[in-house]
């Protein structure tokens, strides 16, 4: 990769746009964003990028027990501890941290074949899952590469050696999260299932990117942390509850134990027994069931929508 002198200035002049630009560039270019095996569809739609300053107080607050816990890196952590594996920490103090966050909305196809599952994911969200997780790692591995050529330094958190899982109320629970960064960036809140509900829905996955440029900040309008899940927000919906199918998602929110044991280990045997148990990859099948056929699956749902969708 060779920036031109352009593409310098262009960065100079607002770092922020210039990423926003590339990152969005990249998905509806790249290979990566496509699946070969029906007919070359997109795995993801334009992405959503938002930025957040990597000081904010928030990621404070992520290490309360009550929210994520003391383990949860904050991105300048993230940062120091990536620079210091290097060898290259000196100044690292004095330098500011920003977090680069996007959002890939799922392809309207790709949603649309889900939508017709009620026990296990459709072959091609299966696809989403793991092929959409090796094109998130390839961007952010990208912008990592560009941000150093243009004499920066970045890491992507979760493709570090540092990257792990703490066992807490035997749930493992990971230290870092794209979700909470995406959160902090402005991009959207949080859900009755857990997940992550942008303006372009809860049907997505996210990433995350730390680095040392100076980037504004996306302000952060909403409410609460609540504010985009109708069930929250008007006590109303409750769609995904019908649509799991684990019985891991209730009024109380999200079991992610009773998820992980239907993900592992009670799905695999659904799908064989519908005849479904070939032509899957990935580490488990995926599910994302509650992520279709929801008033929230493609936008913030407006008020009142809390009711199936066709």
């Amino acid at each position: 990769m060779v920036t031109t002198k352009l593409d310098l200035e262009q960065f100079e002049k607002d770092p922020n746009l210039f990423l926003e630009r590339i990152i969005k560039d990249y998905a509806a270019s790249s290979p990566g964003n496509s699946l070969p095996d029906f007919d070359g569809i997109r795995i993801f739609d334009e992405p959503l990028v938002g930025f957040a300053d990597g000081d904010d107080a928030i990621f404070q607050d992520y290490k309360n027990r009550e929210i994520i816990g003391e383990f949860h890196m904050t991105p300048r952590e993230a940062l120091e501890k990536y620079l210091r594996s290097k060898g290259r920490e000196e100044g690292l103090a004095e330098r500011p941290v920003s977090v680069i966050s996007m959002i890939m909305p799922v392809s309207r196809e790709i949603r649309l074949s889900q939508r017709r599952e009620s026990r296990v994911p459709s072959f091609q969200w299966n696809r989403m899952r793991w092929k959409g997780e090796d094109f998130i790692n390839e961007l952010s591995r990208y912008l990592v590469s560009l941000l150093e050529e243009l004499g920066h330094e970045a890491v992507v958190p979760d493709l570090t050696e540092f990257f792990g899982a703490t066992e807490v109320n035997g749930i493992r629970r990971s230290n870092w999260s794209h979700r909470h960064m995406a959160y902090a960036a402005g991009l959207g809140t949080f859900s009755l299932t857990d997940a992550f509900i942008s303006r372009r829905g809860i049907a997505e996955r996210c990433g995350s990117v730390v680095t040392d440029v100076a980037l504004t900040p996306t302000p952060r309008i909403y409410e609460n942390h609540l504010a985009n899940c109708l069930f929250y927000r008007e006590g109303t919906c409750g769609r995904c509850i019908e649509r799991c199918p684990s019985g891991a998602i209730s009024e109380r929110g999200h079991d992610k134990k009773r998820c992980r044991e239907w993900l592992l280990f009670e799905q695999p045997e659904v799908a064989k027994e519908i005849g479904r148990g070939e032509g899957y990859i990935g580490k488990y099948l995926g599910c994302g069931l509650c992520q279709t056929k929801v008033p929230c699956e493609d936008r913030i749902p407006p008020d009142g929508s809390g009711k199936p969708r066709d």
